[in-house]
């Protein structure tokens, strides 16, 4: 198996982790605060990390000169791009969090042009486009247009789309200078201690340090934060780092709309939500777009060797 028919693998799971987690994400904040949920799913992830790399036995080696770019790498993801995340699920409904993430490959195609100098074709862009307007029409057929909005919540969440473009265009870089075992280590850790950081001063503040571990007596959040810190936080940040080593930024964000996809697949599979004729109609725009993105860049690839 080649290295890219790989990335493409890790991308399309990357993309269905990413889609189950807003439905694990709905479910924490039930039993917990935004902040709390941050600060145990990455403790977490930490853990598992550190576990692994003990088994490895290896070390992680970062030029110092390198720490900052890291450092702001793991500012865009997983600090902002979590925090905006689940704070903008606290104020509005994860459709209409869907339509905002839909404009992740937009941004990314930009960013990537304007720092990456990757060129896009005029395929490529519709392309994206169509992927973009596909998950925009299951979620508009949804009747999300008839439900009350939240200019707070709808702002976090599309704070949250341009920290994933501008992490994806950076991370390309990142990639080709270290391994992506190092890369997802020391973003995890940067999210173990911001998070904690700052929950546990909130918490001092307010007097309420007793109420941090509460949340783990409810198993349902116990299995939600396990997925959120392994696989969702954890794993996506290796998978999605290791198919941004071998894709353009352009070609990996667009998976990002199969995760929106998902996210609505995974509400008529466990919230019992209806199928109708439009989200067959949307599946098909959404996979014809992805197929076009990476089938256009391709011929671009073959055309420059």
């Amino acid at each position: 198996m080649t290295e890219k028919r790989k990335a493409y693998i890790a991308a399309t799971i990357y993309a269905m982790i990413i889609g189950l987690s807003f439905m694990f994400v709905k479910i924490t904040l039930t039993i917990a605060t935004p902040l709390d949920t941050l600060a145990h799913r990455f403790t977490i992830a930490w853990v598992v990390a550190t576990l692994l790399l003990l088994v490895k036995k290896e070390s992680i080696k970062v030029k110092k000169k390198d720490v900052l770019r890291i450092a702001l790498l793991a500012i865009l993801y997983p600090t902002l791009f979590f925090a905006f995340q689940v704070f903008g699920l606290v104020h509005t409904s994860s459709s209409e969090a869907g339509i905002i993430q839909a404009t992740v490959p937009i941004f990314t195609l930009v960013f990537a042009s304007i720092i990456l100098k990757e060129t896009s074709t005029r395929g490529q862009i519709i392309a994206v486009s169509l992927s973009v307007l596909g998950v925009i029409y299951i979620l508009y057929m949804n009747g999300v247009g008839a439900e009350n909005t939240s200019l707070l919540g709808s702002g976090f969440i599309l704070l949250s789309a341009l920290t994933s473009s501008l992490y994806n265009v950076f991370a390309r870089k990142l990639t080709r200078l270290y391994s992506l075992f190092t890369i997802t280590y020391v973003m995890t850790l940067f999210g173990f201690i911001a998070f904690n950081g700052i929950t546990l001063t909130n918490h001092l503040i307010n007097g309420t340090v007793h109420q941090f571990m509460q949340p783990f007596f409810h198993i349902d959040f116990v299995l939600a934060i396990l997925y959120l810190s392994v696989l969702s936080s954890l794993g996506t940040s290796y998978l999605s780092n290791y198919a941004l080593s071998q894709l353009p930024a352009s070609q990996v964000s667009v998976f990002s709309n199969l995760a929106t996809l998902i996210t609505i697949l995974a509400g008529i599979v466990f919230l019992n939500e209806s199928f109708h004729y439009y989200h067959a109609i949307g599946t098909c725009i959404i996979i014809a777009g992805i197929i076009g993105v990476n089938y256009f860049g391709k011929r671009v690839h073959k055309i420059t060797q």
